[in-house]
């Protein structure tokens, strides 16, 4: 249960303070226009994602289990956060958002940690897959600068709404868009440590704004950044209110814990170290709970941006601290800037991050696997896409463990490094 922070102190030298702070600048670069983009695909204010960064990257370094872990708002969340939002208002996700943190609280001094071993891999890969489905079509509209008074939640009314409205498409849009999308790519494999996503969405935007096409902006749209962060404060609680919300907060401090402790188990493989489970859990549960009293969104470990942390250099989770610190200074002294962020352009983003977390190259590995794991991967990929997703994991995870228990002979899932 004793923070990662602490044991690596112990040995710290100036140099390790060198990388970890070129590492933290280069990784806040990648989790600063994901941290907008993700807001806003979440049904929330741009605002909150920035939040959500500091204060929850900030607990999840300083308290973690893991050497190199970087914690933010994720993709993963953006389908839950969406649904509670349009269901219970923004109040009621912040409330669900702080139960979670205690239920992660809890689970990690009962020390549940290990548990996240015997989840079923289709159901993570299925549900991921689904969740990537449901954020790509969700850009679709600012992808393409289509006009709509309102885009369906629900993904068998958004796809024929979207179509209908086909005609309407902003060209001057989907040039921004294609632009960005094709810039990140090419950045990635050119200059792979590079932090090519601001420079990438930076790039697009400046074009629009230059040009002065018709493409919506952050500010257009939202309204002017804050330069600082709000003051802490309780959400209003209430017995009948919990208990609505409990469903919610389990989905999200489920989704917290695997995120998390999957990024952990990828970085070890990647540091050739070992995180503390349990400490790693207790640290969501507390990085969760100070988002939620900022007003901000769910967080978790962040696998893509962890990966760029060791990429980058990264060697201990004062990384992850320099990663919130940086990001709370560029709020601070480049607010108005990140206003002119355009839309079409943290669109392409959010859909290239939905095609890599659904991991397109293991696709084929899938299929190839026992009919029983092809059946509850695409199982709990529907459930996803076409429900919501408490009745996918939680159908998943329990057909899932019955067939584990049926057939005890199966070795341990082998995780793969993913990009999510």
């Amino acid at each position: 249960m004793k923070p990662k922070i602490l044991t690596t102190l112990q040995s710290y030298t100036l140099p390790d303070f060198g990388t970890d702070v070129l590492a933290g600048v280069t990784v806040a670069m990648v989790a600063l226009p994901l941290s907008l983009a993700i807001a806003i695909a979440s049904g929330a204010d741009p605002a909150a994602g920035l939040v959500t960064a500091i204060v929850a990257g900030f607990l999840i370094s300083a308290f973690g289990g893991s050497r190199v872990q970087i914690g933010g708002p994720t993709g993963a969340f953006i389908v839950v956060v969406y649904g509670v939002i349009a269901e219970h208002g923004y109040d009621g996700l912040v409330l669900a958002t702080l139960m979670a943190g205690m239920l992660l609280l809890i689970a990690g001094y009962l020390r549940a940690g290990n548990l996240i071993a015997h989840v079923p891999e289709p159901v993570i890969n299925g549900f991921t897959i689904g969740i990537g489905v449901i954020i790509g079509t969700s850009q679709l509209k600012d992808f393409f600068g289509l006009s709509m008074d309102e885009v369906p939640a629900d993904f068998v009314e958004k796809v024929p709404a979207l179509w209908a409205a086909r005609d309407s498409m902003g060209w001057e849009s989907l040039g921004i868009g294609l632009f960005t999308l094709i810039a990140i790519v090419a950045l990635r494999r050119l200059f792979p440590r590079f932090p090519g996503l601001i420079v990438a969405v930076g790039a697009g935007s400046a074009i629009a704004a230059v040009l002065t096409l018709p493409v919506d902006s952050i500010y257009s749209r939202f309204g002017a950044l804050p330069d600082h962060l709000p003051m802490p404060k309780l959400p209003e609680l209430s017995y009948s209110r919990v208990i609505e919300l409990l469903p919610s907060a389990a989905v999200i401090a489920f989704l917290a814990g695997v995120e998390s402790l999957l990024s952990a188990m990828v970085s070890d493989r990647m540091i050739g170290g070992q995180h503390r489970p349990n400490a790693e859990v207790r640290a969501q549960g507390l990085a969760n709970i100070g988002s939620a009293l900022f007003g901000g969104l769910p967080a978790t470990g962040a696998i893509a941006r962890t990966a760029t942390n060791v990429r980058a250099g990264g060697k201990t989770p004062v990384a992850g601290l320099v990663h919130a610190l940086t990001i709370l200074v560029v709020m601070m002294l480049a607010a108005p800037l990140a206003g002119y962020l355009a839309m079409p352009a943290l669109a392409a983003l959010l859909m290239l991050t939905a095609w890599n977390m659904s991991e397109p190259d293991k696709w084929r590995s899938y299929m190839q696997g026992r009919m029983s794991d092809r059946i509850l991967l695409l199982l709990t990929l529907v459930l996803t896409v076409v429900t919501d997703l408490t009745v996918a994991i939680g159908t998943g995870v329990a057909i899932g463990l019955a067939l584990r228990l049926r057939r005890r002979d199966v070795p341990p899932a082998e995780w793969h490094t993913p990009d999510r």
